[in-house]
């Protein structure tokens, strides 16, 4: 019942968020871009139901606007953290040897670096771009999952069917794909879920800081940080964008949960 309460709210969240960046690429209520010094610091209202910004700029239309922006380039760096992290550790719990300690050198001086300092320093490096922020997370987080596609390798390579795979006369590489590869998914899946709101708080921090996506593009990180000055007289314009992370970020906890007890058999009674 608590599985099913979990997956109901936390699918809800979830496809609110995607429902909000969606519906940004097609239609906003106003420019998000849009500068008007006359309607500046107004108030929620039925003209602009979450107020306007300093500039004028209608909150709702720019918090849609941050959903597409954080949504995308959280999706987008997942995929690449997963697809790295798979590579790496499904080739060096497989081959082991000196190719599984030089991965994991690599891996482990990277995991001894919290994900988001570590995307910092190569923020600075890169400079605030929306692509640079997807290449620093991505690597920043595929040492996690490499360690865990490891673990799982580990125990995979000793069982029966890979031992026949070689039998018949499979090449490593074509065992690790059809065989191995396929019996990671289920930790991978609940992974990447986590990791979507570790990436979404990641991006909108990067942003705060003004490391991320640089302005006047929103994204909800920039949005909080801009909002700083104006808490005092227009709370509303960090309202929104702290409510939008912190329910998407709600959202994908309790579908992550779920999924972690549907897919894990430690967790099935």
């Amino acid at each position: 019942m608590k599985l099913r309460a979990n997956a109901l709210i936390g699918g809800v969240l979830v496809a609110a968020m995607l429902a909000m960046a969606i519906a940004a690429a097609l239609w906003t209520p106003y420019d998000p871009l849009a500068i008007d010094l006359a309607s500046k610091l107004k108030a929620p209202s039925t003209g602009h139901w979450w107020g306007t910004d300093e500039f004028g700029r209608d909150v709702l239309s720019r918090a849609m606007a941050g959903a597409a922006t954080s949504g995308l380039i959280a999706a987008v760096t997942v995929l690449l953290a997963v697809a790295l992290g798979i590579t790496i550790g499904v080739v060096a719990g497989f081959l082991r040897g000196g190719v599984d300690r030089t991965l994991m050198a690599v891996n482990d001086a990277l995991l001894a670096f919290p994900g988001i300092l570590l995307a910092m320093g190569m923020m600075v490096v890169l400079g605030a771009s929306r692509w640079g922020v997807v290449f620093a997370l991505g690597l920043a987080y595929a040492p996690t999952v490499a360690r865990v596609v490891r673990g799982a390798v580990l125990s995979l390579r000793e069982k029966e069917y890979v031992e026949a795979s070689r039998m018949i006369g499979n090449g490593e590489w074509t065992t690790m794909r059809r065989h191995v590869l396929p019996h990671c998914i289920a930790p991978v899946a609940v992974l990447a879920t986590s990791m979507f709101g570790w990436v979404l708080l990641a991006e909108s921090a990067l942003s705060f800081l003004g490391l991320g996506v640089a302005p006047p593009a929103p994204t909800w990180g920039n949005m909080l940080s801009g909002a700083r000055p104006y808490l005092q007289s227009a709370v509303w314009l960090g309202v929104a964008p702290g409510l939008c992370i912190a329910l998407t970020l709600l959202g994908i906890n309790l579908l992550g949960d779920a999924l972690r007890d549907r897919l894990d058999p430690r967790m099935v009674r």
